[in-house]
């Protein structure tokens, strides 16, 4: 499958300084901030800056720099933020069936309460 990158994207103007945003941590390749429609009591986004449609496409063509620094930074904003005692939950939505949102790869970081299952259960 070959991705098409939108750089019109709310992340890519974000990465770009036309959106303001409550930043966590920026490192050389990744940015953590808070998002703005929080469904937690701590729920931070974290993005490569790299065009990367999904992760999937940031696996196959980002740079081995790349992506050990999204993983190390994805670390480190989790002590940050204070998730790894109590748990937390990962969402990286991609493609329509998923309802991924925005065209960039992005992980959630959600935490400070039960958040339930995952996914109801099939009947």
């Amino acid at each position: 499958m070959s991705y098409t990158y939108d750089d019109q994207n709310i992340f890519a103007k974000i990465l770009r300084g036309e959106i303001p945003n409550k930043t966590v941590l920026e490192t050389d390749h990744t940015l953590a901030f808070h998002d703005i429609y929080p469904q937690a009591p701590i729920h931070v986004l974290v993005i490569p800056k790299g065009p990367y449609v999904c992760y999937d496409h940031f696996c196959q063509e980002a740079s081995d720099a790349e992506i050990l620094d999204f993983n190390r930074t994805f670390g480190k904003v989790c002590e940050m933020v204070g998730v790894k005692d109590g748990g937390f939950r990962t969402i990286a939505n991609a493609g329509e069936n998923a309802i991924q949102e925005v065209p960039h790869l992005h992980f959630h970081i959600l935490g400070g309460r039960n958040l339930g299952r995952m996914l109801a259960k099939a009947e």
